[in-house]
C-alpha cells in the first residue's frame, strides 16, 4: 500500500502575538517525537520559529527566500535541529524583498506549492507553514501550498473579531487559488482559568465554530515563554510543564483530524 502523500498544514492568523510561531515549533516537537518525520517552513521575515529551535541568523546561508525565488530546492534549504525527526527550512530578513523580486510572475502565489510539490520533500509526513502575522504574498503561498490551516487564536475581547477576517480569506483562497484548503481547526492559546474573559471567549467560539475548535486549550504558561530564549521548544526545556502537556495533547488531536480527513 502507498504511503500517504505528506500533509501539509499553514500555521496562520493576520493577528501578531496569538502564539502562531510557539505552535508550529511546539507542534511539530510534539508530531516528531510521535515517530512522524517533520518539516517546519518559516516564511516570517522575523525568523522566530529558525531562532526558537536554536538555528543561529550567521548559520542560515539559504533560507525561505531561496526556495520562493526558485534558485534552491527544499532539500538545499532545509537544516536538522537538535530535534529528532524535525527538520527547518529556516527563514532570513531576505524574505521582506520576496514581493519586489516575484510580485509580477503569473505564478507568484504557488512558488511555495511547487517547491513543496517537488519527489523530495515526500520524505516528509507533516510539513508546518509558519506565516508572518499579516495577509501579504508569503501568507498567500503558505495558503496555496497547504491542505489545511490551522488558527492559534488568543482568549482575549477581540478574538472574534479577527477570526471572522481570517475565515473570510481563508473562504477567499478556497473560491480563487486552493479550492482544497480546509480549516483544520482552531486553537485556543495563552488561556487563563482564573480569568472570566478568558472563559467567556472560549465558549463564544465554541458556540460559533462548534467542532472546528480543538478541545486542547493552550495554557499561558512561564515555561512555554521561556523556551525560546534557550533554543528549545517548550517540550524539551521542560516536558511537564503544562503548555508542553498541552500541545502533546493537541498533537494527537491533529493527527486524528488528519486521519479522518484522509479516510473522508
Amino acid at each position: 500500500m502507498n504511503k500517504p502523500k505528506h500533509r501539509i498544514i499553514t500555521i496562520a492568523n493576520q493577528k501578531g502575538g496569538v502564539g502562531k510561531t510557539t505552535t508550529a515549533i511546539n507542534l511539530a516537537t510534539a508530531l516528531a517525537a510521535i515517530g512522524e518525520n517533520v518539516l517546519i517552513v518559516d516564511l516570517d521575515p522575523q525568523g522566530n520559529a529558525s531562532t526558537g529551535l536554536g538555528i543561529d541568523r550567521k548559520d542560515r546561508k539559504l533560507s525561505t527566500y531561496d526556495l520562493l525565488v526558485g534558485s534552491q530546492s527544499v532539500l538545499e534549504v532545509t537544516m536538522p535541529t537538535a530535534v529528532p525527526n524535525l527538520a527547518i527550512a529556516p527563514s532570513t530578513m531576505d524574505l521582506l524583498g520576496v514581493e519586489m523580486e516575484i510580485g509580477r510572475e503569473s505564478d507568484r502565489v504557488y512558488r511555495l506549492k511547487k517547491a513543496l510539490e517537488a519527489p523530495e520533500a515526500s520524505i516528509y509526513d507533516y510539513i508546518l507553514v509558519d506565516c508572518p502575522p499579516s495577509f501579504n504574498l508569503l501568507t498567500m503561498n503558505a495558503l496555496a501550498a497547504a491542505q489545511s490551516v490551522l488558527v492559534p487564536l488568543q482568549c482575549e475581547f477581540f478574538a472574534l473579531e479577527g477570526l471572522s477576517q481570517l475565515l473570510e480569506t481563508v473562504e477567499q483562497v478556497r473560491s480563487t487559488i486552493n479550492p482544497g484548503l480546509d480549516i483544520q481547526g482552531i486553537v485556543l492559546t495563552m488561556f487563563d482559568s482564573r480569568n472570566n474573559l478568558a472563559q467567556q471567549v472560549v465558549s463564544d467560539v465554541r458556540e460559533h465554530l462548534g467542532d472546528k475548535v480543538y478541545h486542547t486549550l493552550i495554557p499561558r504558561n512561564v515555561r512555554v515563554s521561556e523556551a525560546p530564549s534557550y533554543g528549545k521548544p517548550a517540550i524539551l526545556y521542560d516536558l511537564k510543564c503544562a503548555g508542553s502537556q498541552a500541545y502533546l495533547q493537541l498533537a494527537s488531536e491533529v493527527i486524528q483530524r488528519e486521519r479522518q480527513s484522509r479516510a473522508a
